[in-house]
């Protein structure tokens, strides 16, 4: 039998140790579950220690120091080594439980621990051991004693970036990257294609970048508008994309890149003029780059089916399939503007030819005919949503960009699906009425974004199990400077990063406002700029 004294210590154990919500520490993405386990407080020294159990770590080990060292003042030594050797140990547990799960066990006067299921798992742990950092420099750490398990909800969490209407050096894809880091995001869906401009500097067609990456100016406001003259040509040469890979690889970030077919070509056709359906009609002018946003029907922007296209899209596809490591290349197959292959003759031979019953099924035999060359090298395919309209392969993904009922449709047709409606993720669109910028439709408020349910109503456990993951699309016409990106980003972006993360059951619209005032201070500390729209309208006072 226990004796007094041992009962009264368990009990006096048991009060200690109790569930908390994320909100007492401002954690974004909520955690799965945060315990308190103790009444001490733990404070890191001023000079403290972090350990990495195998060398796979050891880039999270000096992510964790630099962090400190840059936004607190704080030196520390980073060192390779077993549990409790350190202030602040890194373990690998390999244990083969959920991919990106981890725990943070912080016990005084011991330390703290961030134990992952995997690499990943270890590299989510330190972001959510940042957020339990000060906001304010030379502020010594203290830690409540905790216990935080936590893992992903969906295990693909994207954040797509358009580069081709305005063009960002690869200085700043880095910060962007370090910003989805910072989120526990892990998709970067790199929109590399587009009428307005190739990208993306292809070997096998130097001209694609040559051409192709060049436009004259662009319209001032909406459609129909003025439009000013402004050269403008950048592309991202090979050397560089492996660099922004490699650079995202190691903060668990996978690169997806984007190019964009059989319609949104402008830029391939002003490189290639035979490869449009009109060639060689004498009132068609000189193809030039879309110098507007938008174009479906009043510029030819649709591929030909002939023999040189296909050559040429097995080409480059190729070619992006052996420099991204990634396993999903996305291949766009929306928006295409039917009538210019109605009103070409050679198309029409050619869809009698191959039996194509209309311009929808043409539309899946370029989609069908790229989906195998992707899959031919080891990919996986993703299109947005239209590719559904014809009998395409099931290998691929479908990417919902209209409403979530089209994923669903997906999904019962027994495809893998990413939810990225424009209702609730084009971080394009304004944030509220109030805003004086120029930009896409609105409003998408933070509490929209948030609120984004996944659609589980009639659907089986399997097509429930085809849902990998939700994404968001930041589309840039509207968007030339980073300052602007980033106030249309943020603080979206967090309410997408718990979207992906939390399972909906911790999620809670009341907490999570509360902690966005932390968070706030967060970007504050990062330099970041953001629009707090949503705080100045319902007059919820910031922290400082």
């Amino acid at each position: 039998m226990l004796n007094i004294k041992k009962l009264s210590l368990i009990i006096l154990l048991t009060l200690f140790i109790f569930p908390l919500s994320a909100e007492n520490y401002n954690i974004i993405p909520e955690p799965t579950k945060i315990t308190k386990v103790g009444e001490e407080v733990y404070q890191l020294p001023y000079e403290f220690s972090i350990s990495f159990s195998e060398k796979e770590l050891e880039f999270s080990a000096n992510y964790l120091s630099d962090y400190i060292y840059d936004n607190l003042g704080f030196k520390s030594e980073v060192i390779k080594g077993s549990k409790f050797r350190a202030d602040i140990n890194l373990i690998n547990l390999a244990n083969g439980s959920t991919p990106g799960g981890y725990r943070i066990n912080i016990d005084a006067p011991y330390g703290i621990t961030i134990e992952g299921n995997d690499d990943a798992g270890v590299f989510y742990g330190v972001q959510t051991l940042i957020q339990l950092l000060p906001v304010n420099a030379a502020v010594l750490p203290q830690f409540d004693e905790i216990l935080i398990e936590d893992e992903p909800a969906l295990q693909y969490r994207g954040l797509l970036l358009d580069v081709v209407r305005h063009f960002l050096p690869v200085s700043y894809i880095k910060k962007f990257i370090d910003y989805m880091a910072l989120h526990k995001l892990n998709y970067f869906h790199w929109h590399l294609t587009d009428d307005q401009a190739w990208r993306i500097e292809m070997k096998s067609h130097p001209e694609l970048t040559e051409i192709g990456s060049y436009r004259e100016g662009e319209i001032v406001g909406f459609f129909p508008g003025e439009y000013k003259e402004l050269p403008y040509k950048a592309y991202y040469t090979q050397d560089e994309i492996r660099e922004v890979v490699e650079y995202a690889a190691d903060r668990h970030i996978t690169v997806i890149p984007e190019l964009d077919i059989p319609g949104h070509c402008m830029a391939v056709l002003a490189t290639y003029p035979h490869f449009a359906t009109d060639y060689g009609i004498d009132s068609i002018p000189p193809r030039k780059t879309a110098q507007t946003w938008g174009i479906y029907n009043r510029q030819n922007n649709v591929l030909a089916p002939t023999p040189e296209v296909f050559a040429f899209l097995k080409d480059v596809f190729e070619e992006v399939c052996n420099l991204f490591p990634a396993q999903y290349v996305h291949f766009g197959g929306d928006e295409c503007a039917k009538k210019w292959w109605e009103q070409s003759p050679k198309t029409q031979q050619f869809m009698k030819e191959n039996s194509l019953a209309d311009e929808k099924a043409l539309q899946s035999y370029f989609v069908d005919y790229v989906q195998k060359v992707i899959s031919s090298q080891g990919k996986i395919a993703i299109g947005w949503d239209e590719i559904i309209e014809g009998n395409i392969s099931k290998e691929s993904v479908i990417m919902n960009w209209h409403r979530p009922s089209v994923g669903v449709e997906a999904l019962k047709s027994g495809h893998k699906v990413v939810f990225a409606s424009s209702q609730f993720f084009y971080f394009n669109r304004k944030e509220s009425r109030s805003q004086s910028e120029i930009g896409h439709r609105g409003p998408l408020s933070l509490e929209n974004v948030y609120n984004f349910e996944i659609p589980s109503e009639g659907l089986t456990q399997e097509e429930k199990n085809n849902i990998i993951g939700v994404q968001a699309c930041l589309w840039t016409e509207y968007l030339p400077t980073t300052w602007k990106l980033e106030y249309f980003l943020f603080p979206r972006i967090s309410a997408l990063s718990e979207v992906c993360w939390s399972k909906s059951e911790n999620k809670s619209w009341n907490n999570f406002k509360k902690k966005m005032v932390h968070q706030f201070d967060r970007y504050d500390l990062w330099g970041i700029r953001y629009n707090d729209a949503f705080f100045r309208l319902n007059d919820i006072v910031r922290s400082r």
